[in-house]
């Protein structure tokens, strides 16, 4: 038998028969009820002919997107703050709920001092950060400063939802981020964001090392991922329905390091998962370059916007800070940016809404900033901006 999720709807209002034969019936009023469970192939069947089970799909692996190497710890703090205005910006998130579906947090860092940080694990490893992923995430995203050192985008933002989605050695299954996006929902989170990836190739990886031809392991493997981006896309769709009353949140995803600009310029792949399912706003990864911005050798193509990820400085546990570069670094530049465009909508009598910011994000969004030749591909619609006076 293997691992299946099943997600099925709890409805706010009594729904039809007639509504659940044709499909045909509001998402506002329904709410995702996802479990986990061994099945049979003939179980499997059965499921999906329930009128009331929307999907079964298998699980698959999940991994933080694996961060590069960077430089030796900046003198002068975080350049990605600088580079997105959030410097200049009057705007730090205040009021803002925001999440982060990572490996954990550590609770006792400076950088999150004074913070209401509400954590739950949906990896069995237990809440805090034994990895540092998440923490450094955490600290771009709306960490205070460390030392005089900024590190921090939104540094107003006094609520944290801390999803724990990967264990301690950065990996995790599908039902994980599934769970925890409706988590995340129900909290009433504005903004997600999550740095990791559905590990395609790794899930191959495994299927053959247990025997599998690897034909028969990749359609595998493949059957899994188009199954769980439908399940991504439904969740999502339950998340656009929600928005327009503002109790649903953005969510932000790194577009992943998998590309290899610096083999050959064209070695790149597109966004993987979930920064390419439906709605979520994917982040590529650019650095400095002769006082430009240039879009790292491993940041996938297709993303909609691009942000700072390239020795960018932010928490450890532990207390201290280090200085890493990859898409999960950028990703948390834009998440932290969302807060500030949530607060500014707030508070110019404009209801803020995963819709709204999103459009703000894009709209100014520069495009002038980049060394000459840059394919839109790489960068999006541009690299996030802070809200300005």
């Amino acid at each position: 038998m293997k691992r299946y999720i099943t997600l099925k709807y709890e409805f706010q209002r009594r729904i039809s028969k007639r509504e659940l034969d044709t499909g045909v019936y509001s998402l506002v009023h329904a709410r995702p009820l996802l479990s986990v469970e061994n099945l049979s192939e003939r179980a499997v069947s059965e499921l999906k002919a329930d009128p009331q089970i929307q999907m079964v799909v298998p699980t698959m692996p999940l991994r933080l997107i694996s961060p590069v190497a960077g430089d030796s710890l900046s003198l002068t703090g975080n350049w990605g703050i600088r580079a997105v205005r959030a410097d200049k910006s009057q705007y730090d998130g205040s009021g803002v709920c925001v999440a982060v579906l990572d490996t954990g947090i550590d609770t006792d860092h400076p950088a999150f001092a004074g913070m209401k940080l509400i954590e739950e694990d949906f990896s069995d490893h237990g809440n805090g950060d034994r990895n540092g992923h998440g923490t450094h995430c955490a600290g771009t995203f709306f960490g205070r400063n460390d030392n005089g050192r900024r590190i921090g985008i939104a540094r107003g933002v006094e609520r944290a939802l801390i999803g724990k989605v990967l264990g301690d050695d950065g990996v995790g299954q599908s039902e994980m981020i599934f769970k925890a996006l409706a988590w995340a929902m129900e909290q009433h989170a504005d903004i997600v964001s999550m740095s990791l990836g559905f590990d395609f190739p790794g899930m191959i990886t495994r299927l053959t090392e247990e025997g599998w031809p690897l034909t028969l392991a990749t359609s595998t493997a493949l059957e899994a991922y188009g199954s769980n981006l439908r399940m991504f896309d439904a969740l999502m769709a339950v998340f656009k329905a929600q928005a327009a009353f503002g109790v649903a949140p953005l969510v932000i995803s790194a577009a992943g390091n998998e590309s290899r600009r610096d083999i050959r310029s064209d070695y790149r792949v597109a966004v993987s998962l979930p920064a390419g399912a439906e709605d979520v706003v994917s982040v590529a990864a650019v650095g400095r370059h002769d006082g430009k911005f240039k879009v790292a050798e491993f940041s996938n193509a297709q993303a909609l916007l691009a942000a700072p990820g390239v020795d960018i400085t932010s928490a450890w546990p532990g207390g201290g800070l280090r200085t890493i570069s990859g898409t999960s670094m950028a990703c948390p530049h834009v998440s932290g940016v969302a807060a500030l465009w949530w607060q500014f909508l707030r508070e110019t009598d404009i209801k803020p809404t995963a819709r709204n910011v999103a459009a703000r994000l894009i709209s100014n969004a520069r495009k002038n900033v980049f060394v000459p030749h840059t394919d839109e591909a790489d960068v999006g619609q541009g690299l996030v901006t802070a809200p300005l006076p």
